[in-house]
Parts: structure tokens; sequence; C-alpha cells
């Protein structure tokens, strides 16, 4: 792969702990990754440093068997593993785990999963580092999402929704299973665990829950509180509220604005840190803010950060250690709470770091880390091309990975689009299941990942440039950035193809209607199809109003519609193959069968609808992710390199395989 990441500080060393990200099924003799690699691929998804700093708990994905398993998202099992690289497994198998937390001494392990498959919710659970089974601790009136344990080790704080209505299920069974939009969404709220006598009492505040941390001496914690469970006010209405656990009363409000990431207290409980955004149409939370705990005036500790922060930890009463995503690469620093911090210079190289765990006074961190070589990993922490110019002199940045033959021109090429578009693609592990870039180059193919203008890791300025401007120039920047190869002579301009999700699903459909001369294959996933009708049908029209659009529907009709992708159906040239899970909430299935429908009308291009039942904004159960591979790719193939007109069939011959593994 092509460009630039990870500046890592001078001092600081970095190790690999573990090799779990592994392959599970057996794959081809040869060395190129295959789609049934991709999916079955291992990776860790969450990490936790012990309080004595010498191990580090992690979650591992391990997906079901294709073919084999039922039906169902991976299985997230618990391991540990030591400064040396010595990994044990604690709790594995057919487990789903979905959160973790140390004890405050470190000698166990709290965990949430449903381990009974007839229990209805999940159940909290404790195990020792020493080894044995796992003790239930808990089980509430409803799944807990999130645990936070107490500094004093008496207490743990957790987060679930309010309890299903009395008899649900015997009234559901009667046909009494009327939804009432919007309004019967359950308030998600705060809850204290006493663990002496084992009862949980619930706290009274101003709001639904997301986030939590306790102070260091465990009198006050501080809660994310947004006025409803709307995943719209989750995007645009969340605060931090300082509340004293005895009594539930809101001691203070920060006064966030905009969309709000983690937050933290100081090691003296005085200030609290936190990512935030400038405005309410900063489009993704990137900034580092400082404000007292009492509320009052905050302080961008990194204000002219061309980038986007992304996680920190506080290293002691005036110092942060914080993780940016700039550019295409990631960069572990640090910052002084008593003065504006300037950036310091553009990373050029290392791993991408997901997310960092530690705390103050540690030299050592735990993180979540990837390369271009390998998937995400456990990571431990010790104290390209030139990028290309869109037709408007923007400078802007793209991932590239070159066909296997290194063969120059002549190459099929694919787009990948991200979504967002408040997104980024930063260089490391770069395939998955919808975008797998590595097992088409192993196969000819150059694959391009560009930052178009409104990705983040360009910091605010740069992440704002697509608002009120849908698809113009965000789109042909997608199309200069293919053009750049083209005249580089990686690419053969007659045999493009564009793909993407959600946001990238809007402009697949765009490139195939709208732009259809420049792509000869296109792919769209959860996509956007008519911005008029998405206003009405998704569950984020505050936040597309404020990041996005910036301006209604009604403002101007024509303007919106003629942002859509239905509006260009009568240019379509470029085959199209539509994706959606049936239950999105994001982006209603009806975009995909507007588009759909409205290619079949008015044009005679190959157009192809496939819904996944059960599934919401993006694929979750590994035979759907696999099923979703399996018809990219050959979507691709058989019109970037093969004989093209009329549509591959419809089938995928997934009974065979069936038939395979019962043998």
């Amino acid at each position: 792969m092509n460009t630039v990441a990870c500046q890592l500080s001078r001092t600081l060393c970095v190790f690999v702990l573990t090799a779990f990200a592994c392959i599970q099924t057996a794959g081809a003799q040869s060395d190129a990754l295959s789609l049934e690699d991709v999916v079955s691929l291992k990776r860790v998804s969450d990490v936790r440093l012990s309080p004595d700093d010498d191990q580090i708990a992690y979650l591992l994905s391990v997906p079901r068997l294709l073919y084999e398993d039922d039906d169902g998202r991976a299985y997230r099992e618990l391991h540990i593993v030591n400064f040396d690289g010595v990994s044990r497994p604690y709790v594995t198998g057919e487990i789903e785990i979905s959160s973790i937390a140390w004890s405050v001494t470190g000698e166990s392990l709290y965990f949430l999963a449903q381990r009974d498959p007839e229990a209805k919710f999940n159940s909290l659970f404790e195990i020792s580092t020493a080894g044995g089974e796992a003790v239930e601790k808990f089980t509430h009136v409803n799944s807990i999402s999130s645990i936070y344990p107490a500094p004093d080790g008496k207490r743990i704080a957790f987060l679930a929704a309010d309890a299903p209505p009395e008899r649900k299920e015997e009234l559901e069974l009667k046909g009494f299973k009327a939804v009432v939009y919007e309004e019967s969404v359950p308030e998600t709220r705060v809850w204290i665990l006493d663990l002496d006598n084992n009862e949980a009492r619930m706290q009274d505040l101003p709001g639904s829950a997301s986030a939590l941390t306790w102070a260091p001496d465990g009198g006050r914690y501080a809660v994310a509180l947004a006025p409803t469970p709307l995943i719209d006010d989750s995007y645009t209405s969340r605060d931090i509220y300082i509340v004293d656990p005895a009594s539930s009363k809101v001691l203070s409000q920060i006064g966030s604005v905009g969309k709000l990431g983690r937050f933290e207290f100081s090691p003296d409980g005085e200030q609290i840190a936190y990512i935030g955004s400038v405005d309410i149409n900063d489009p993704n939370e990137g900034r580092l803010y400082l404000a007292a705990t009492s509320g009052g005036d905050r302080q961008d500790l990194v204000p002219e950060y061309a980038g986007h922060v992304t996680d920190f930890a506080w290293q002691d009463n005036t110092r942060i250690r914080w993780l940016g995503r700039r550019g295409v690469w990631t960069e572990w620093s640090t910052a002084s709470t008593s003065t504006a911090n300037a950036p310091g210079t553009a990373p050029a190289d290392g791993p991408i770091l997901r997310v960092v765990d530690t705390s103050a006074g540690k030299d050592v961190a735990a993180a979540i880390a990837d390369t271009p070589e390998h998937p995400q990993e456990v990571f431990l922490l010790r104290d390209g091309e030139a990028p290309y110019t869109a037709r408007d002199g923007l400078e802007l940045e793209a991932v590239l990975i070159h066909p296997f033959n290194k063969k120059r021109g002549g190459n099929p090429l694919i787009v990948f689009a991200h979504g967002g578009p408040e997104a980024h693609h930063s260089n490391g592990w770069m395939s998955g299941y919808s975008q797998p870039g590595q097992v088409m180059a192993a196969e000819g193919y150059a694959v391009i990942y560009p930052n178009y203008r409104g990705s983040t890791g360009r910091g605010v300025y740069f992440s704002k440039l697509g608002q009120n401007d849908y698809a113009e120039e965000e789109f042909n920047d997608l199309v200069d950035a293919k053009r750049h190869l083209v005249e580089n002579g990686l690419a053969d301009p007659q045999r493009v193809g564009i793909s993407g999700g959600s946001y990238g699903g809007y402009a697949s459909m765009w490139g195939a209607t709208a732009l259809s001369e420049e792509y000869a294959a296109a792919v769209a996933f959860v996509g956007i199809s008519n911005q008029v009708s998405k206003f009405g049908t998704g569950d984020i029209p505050y936040e597309m109003y404020n990041v996005h659009s910036r301006a209604w529907p009604w403002d101007d009709w024509m303007w919106m519609l003629k942002r859509s992708p239905v509006y260009h159906a009568d240019k379509a040239k470029t085959p199209l193959l539509i994706m959606h899970g049936d239950q999105d909430p994001r982006v209603h299935p009806s975009q995909s069968l507007e588009m759909y429908r409205h290619v079949k009308l008015r044009t005679d291009t190959p157009v192809r609808l496939v819904f996944y039942p059960g599934e919401q904004h993006g694929n979750r159960n590994t035979a759907a992710t696999y099923d979703y591979a399996l018809r990219f790719k050959r979507w691709m193939d058989h019109y970037l390199k093969g004989p093209g007109g009329e549509p591959p069939p419809y089938e995928i011959d997934h009974a065979s395989r069936l038939d395979d593994s019962d043998d």
C-alpha cells in the first residue's frame, strides 16, 4: 500500500503482544487472501490494561464457521495476555461477551454475557485471573449495555434500558405486536449495583444515558445524557453531567455542543477532559477540550490540529496523552493542560492505532492497532505516493493497493468510497467483507481508497467542505482519484468500478447515474438514492441537517432532488448491484428500492437488488457478510474482467458447500 501513518513519540516503543487475528478456516494454497479468509478472520475488538500494569485483557471476535455453525454474529471471547506476549484464554467457545472491566485490585475481571441460551437477558459475571469458572454476580430486568466499577471496589455502575412492558411475550403470542414508532424506544438508565447486598438502585437523571466515568474518589460520576433515547439526539444533543451517586443530584453540566466523544476526570477530580465538536455544524467530534467539573468555559488543548482526536488518557493533573488521526496515519502525543499545544510534525509511518487504554501515572498503554499487512491486534505502547490534486486545486489523500502482479497500465480499478462522509481511510489493514481490497489486488485489480472532501483526519475546515453541496465536488474527488491513477499508468479508464456503503453507497449510486460515463460497474450498499425521501424515512434528520445538507428539503425541493441519484437514473449506463439490510433504521431499505425501480423503469441497464433479512445498517451475521462479499466480487469480475452484458446468475451455490461441510 502507498501513502503515509502513525507518528509515535520518539521515546515510545511499540510491541505486538498477540498473534490471534488469524485465519480460522483453511484458505487456498497460495498466499493470496480469499473472501472466505476475510470473513473468517479473528480480530481483537477491545483491550483493558490491568491496574497493576502487567497484563492486558482483550476480547477476540471469532466469526462463526461458514456452512457449519448456525446463523449469527461473531462470538466474542475473553483472553488475557502478559507483557511477554503469552496469552491465555479465559472464557471461550460459543459466547458473545459484550463488555469487560477489571476489578479495582486487578485480581479479577467483570464481563457481560448471556451464557444460558434460555435466558432473556445478559448477566454480569466475575472471573478470577488465577483461573477457575466465572461466577454470575447479577441479572437485571433488561440487558446491561456497559459496566463501570467504582474506585472503592464495592459498587458497579451500569447502563441498561427500561424493562420491557409486562407480559410482552405473552401478548405477542396473542398477536398484539403493534410498535409505536420512536415513542416506544426505552430510555437507558444509570444503575448503581451494591456488590455487598447485590441490589441495584436506579439514578433519577434528566435524560437517556450512553457513557459514564467515575471521579477518582468515587464520590461523583460523569455521565453523557441526551434528551431522548433516539439516535438523532445522541448525535446532536448529548452533554456531560456531573452527578452525586448517593442522591442522583446533578451537580453541574459541562455544556458540550454538537457531537460528543469520550470524557474522563483528571486525577485530582477537578477537571474533565473530553472529545467534542467546535459547534453544532461540526461533522465529527475530534477536538480535545478541558473544562472545570463545575462547568464554565472550555479550553481547546490542540486548537490548530489538522486532524481529529479519537482517544486520550490523563498522564497527571497537568498532561494528557491523546490519540489523533491525521491524514492516513495516527499519532500518540501529549498535551499540556496549562497552555494551547501546537500539533507538531505530521506523522508519516507506523501502525494505525485504533484504541488506547491506560490511566494516570502509568508509562505503558494497551492498544488495538493494525498495519497494511496485519489486521487488528493487541499492541503494548511504551513511554505511499504523493497526494493527488482535485480539479479545483484541493490536495487530497488516498490509500492505494497495487495489483499483485504490479503490472503498469491496463489494470481494472476499484474505487472504494467511505461512508459518513465524516470518516476516513487510514493506511492500515484495509480488507473487510464489503471492501475486500487485498483480495481484489491479489487478482490483478488496482484498489484505491480516497479521502474525499468532507472526510475526517484533516481538521474541521476540511470536514465541512462538502456541507450544503451534496454529491457535487465530493464525488468529483473520487473521479479525480481515478483519473490520477489513469494518468500515471496504473488503471484502465474503461474498466473502473465504484463501491461503498451508506454515504459511500450514495457515492456509488451517483457514480452509476450522474457520473455513469466514469464507471463500468457499481456496487451500492445501504446507500442513499433520494435526499428528499431520506429526510422522511431515516432516523437522523437533525444530524443530516446540521452537518450535511445545512438545508431542509422544503427550503428548495428541486435542489435536494437534483442531488439525488434517482433524479439522474435515466443517465444510468453503469451496471448497478444494490444490497441492503431490510431492518436498516439509518438509511431505510426503501432508498435501495427507489434506486432499483427508477433504473429498471427508465433504462435497459443491468440492475439487481438484494435484501438481507434481519440485517441493519451493515451486515453482522457471518453468512450475510460472506454472501455480500461473493456477490460484490462476482459483479466486479463480470463487468470489469469478464464478458459484461447481461448480469451474472443471481443464485449463489451455497447448497453444495453445505453438503461439503456435512462430510
